[in-house]
């Protein structure tokens, strides 16, 4: 028990002596400024000299326990060890409670009625930045950002009358001045006679769930203007399309919701960030490049389209590869379609789509579906450039679209 008292006891000594450095060098100095800093140190290591006292008397005391602890023969139990027994047993308690306050994850704190911070437990350094030795004796402004000075002014109004604050969602400051999302809990500490004397503080991190719940939020207002958009689309799609038989209408619909559907696996795929113009072009011409001949060549960087133009690409790209299977290159055994895309001076993306070795081909007549979303979607909706070139040995398009 001596030994226990003695090595708590030398760590007491060394806090009181700087205490009293800082108490001499606060009388030696002139400048209040100074003055006021030398003032706080020596109540921040009084502070923490009072803390080790406690931790000295409470650790040697678990080791009388244990001498107290052994068997003792019937009768020779006295009154006097009872007390001892109460003794130890409360100071037990007290250890243990420390021992799941000192490890816990969350941030737990005491402050004294001037809102100063008395206790600092290893979860509030890991959560805020500083060492109990920074902490205790400064003020719990520390922790928090300017703007919500008012809540300390609240939340010490409320410990003073008794009351407590209950998982109060805010923002709290780390040492190095980054902000945290923290839930806060703070009871009054009550001393002799009932008085309250001061507050015990719990901060639990949250900012995974702040940002988790930021994210759902997000993915829900892009989904609402996803779901409008793609609904405006398939309207404007039914209205344009037309066949000379109701048979071939359905069909074309059909094909043109298939490929809305396909580029919106790949925004789920990216969680709606975009899509791989690549993987745009494979979707729409994997039909057309089995049996191991080289009818698709494909061409270009990576580059991720953000939903808008990937949506009206895909239907640009479904539209040209119809128009080539049923008329152009991929109605012949030997016809090839290539696509290729590359940057420009201005930034734009340019996608080129090139048929060869197709049937000989003649400018169409009527203004047809394919025409009316290439201008529609890439012209009216991104603001971009549509070129068709109807060469008789095949079509070239050339699309292009800011980024």
């Amino acid at each position: 028990m001596l030994e226990k008292l003695s090595a708590f006891g030398e760590q007491v000594r060394t806090c009181r002596q700087r205490a009293e450095d800082a108490k001499r060098k606060a009388e030696r100095t002139s400048d209040w400024a100074s003055k006021i800093h030398f003032l706080k140190m020596e109540t921040r290591w009084l502070a923490l000299a009072r803390s080790y006292e406690l931790t000295g008397v409470i650790s040697a005391n678990l080791d009388r326990r244990a001498q107290f602890g052994e068997p003792a023969r019937a009768g020779e139990r006295r009154e006097s060890q009872k007390v001892v027994d109460g003794t130890v047993d409360t100071l037990s308690q007290l250890v243990w409670l420390a021992s799941i306050v000192e490890s816990g994850d969350d941030a737990i704190f005491g402050t004294n009625l001037d809102g100063i911070i008395t206790s600092w437990n290893k979860g509030a350094e890991r959560l805020f930045g500083h060492s109990a030795e920074e902490a205790i004796g400064q003020p719990a402004a520390i922790l928090i950002p300017p703007e919500r000075r008012r809540e300390e002014y609240a939340i010490l109004s409320q410990i003073r009358q008794g009351d407590r604050v209950d998982h109060c969602e805010t923002i709290r400051r780390r040492k190095d001045g980054t902000l945290i999302d923290v839930s806060l809990t703070i009871s009054p500490i009550r001393g002799a006679g009932g008085k309250v004397v001061g507050g015990s503080g719990i901060a639990r991190d949250i900012s995974e769930r702040k940002r988790s719940e930021a994210q759902i939020a997000v993915l829900s207002r892009e989904a609402e203007h996803r779901a409008k958009n793609l609904l405006a689309n398939v309207k404007a799609m039914v209205h344009l399309s037309q066949s000379d038989t109701l048979d071939g209408l359905k069909k074309a619909i059909e094909g043109r919701i298939d490929a809305l559907a396909n580029v919106h696996s790949l925004f789920v795929r990216s969680r709606w960030t975009g899509a791989e113009l690549r993987s745009l072009v494979e979707q729409e011409l994997s039909p057309y490049a089995g049996g191991g001949e080289m009818r698709t060549l494909i061409n270009g960087p990576a580059v991720v389209l953000k939903p808008d133009a990937a949506q009206a690409m895909a239907m640009a790209l479904h539209e040209l590869a119809t128009n080539a299977a049923k008329y152009g290159a991929l109605s012949a055994a030997t016809g090839q379609v290539r696509v290729e895309w590359s940057y420009v001076e201005d930034g734009q993306l340019v996608c080129r789509w090139t048929e060869a070795g197709g049937p000989l081909i003649t400018p169409p007549t009527r203004r047809g579906f394919g025409t009316s979303v290439l201008e529609t979607m890439i012209r009216d909706g991104l603001k971009g450039r549509v070129r068709l070139d109807w060469r008789a040995e095949g079509l070239a398009c050339e699309i292009a679209v800011a980024m």
